[in-house]
This record gives structure tokens, C-alpha cells and sequence, in this order.
């Protein structure tokens, strides 16, 4: 998969699997991203979770993005970045309403968002023993 495939392919399949590490323990779960893009994958989190901790932390992850029915995964590694914008955050909570009552109570402070630019690898059942190659997002 070229790049820009690879991106259509993630906006495509907006759920992932996030792992983190919370001091030398790996801690996964499934998440919604927000969108992929040239400018990287935009992930949000609340400020009280305790993947904000581990991100605050430790802010090299992995996200695995996967589409059962054709048998494709994408796995994203890097560091993450805090991506203080507040238009990005209006964006994010017009696209899910249901962070707009902890905005109104906590203010925007409470809403959490990171980029992650990383390194993508694709599998599927037709490379599963090919050598692994990377494309720079």
C-alpha cells in the first residue's frame, strides 16, 4: 500500500487498538480516532483517563487498525504529539457530541489531542511471509 492508501484505508476503519506502556507494562485498547490525514493520525482523550497518564508519560505507541472482512491490518508506530489546537478540538467535539457536556463543565483543558506521524506496516494473508516494509506517515 502506497501512502495515501494507507491513510484511506485508516479513515476508513476509524477504530483501532491503541497500546501504551505504563511503566514496563503494555496496556492496549480499542479507540476511536478522530482522522488521518497528511498532518498524521488524531487521536482524543479525556485529561482524567489513565491513558492520558501513559501518554503524559511515555509517548511512544502503537495503534493496529484492522478490517476483518479483507483481511488487512495496519499497524502505526511512534511517538505522539500533543496537538494543542483549539479549532481542532471544536472539530472534534462537533463530531462527537457527547465530550460537548465535559467541555461545558471542565472547559476545553479536559480534552486531550495527540498526532502521531509514525511508521505504518501493512499485513495481510497474502504477505504474512514476506518481510515487513515501512511507509513514513
Amino acid at each position: 500500500m502506497t501512502k495515501a492508501e494507507i491513510l484511506t484505508f485508516i479513515n476508513a476503519n476509524l477504530d483501532a487498538y491503541l497500546a501504551t506502556v505504563e511503566g514496563n507494562k503494555p496496556r492496549v485498547r480499542a479507540m476511536g480516532i478522530v482522522k488521518a490525514d497528511e498532518n498524521g493520525i488524531i487521536i482524543q482523550t479525556s485529561t482524567y483517563k489513565d491513558v492520558y497518564k501513559q501518554l503524559s508519560a511515555n509517548p511512544n505507541v502503537e495503534l493496529c487498525f484492522h478490517n476483518a472482512k479483507d483481511g488487512i491490518q495496519v499497524r502505526v508506530s511512534g511517538a505522539v504529539e500533543v496537538a494543542d489546537d483549539l479549532e481542532l478540538k471544536k472539530e472534534i467535539i462537533a463530531q462527537r457530541p457527547f465530550l460537548k457536556s465535559q467541555v461545558e463543565k471542565n472547559g476545553y483543558g479536559a480534552i486531550a489531542v495527540y498526532r502521531l506521524k509514525g511508521m505504518a506496516t501493512v499485513w495481510t494473508f497474502a504477505t504474512n511471509f514476506d518481510p515487513k516494509t515501512y511507509i513514513q506517515l
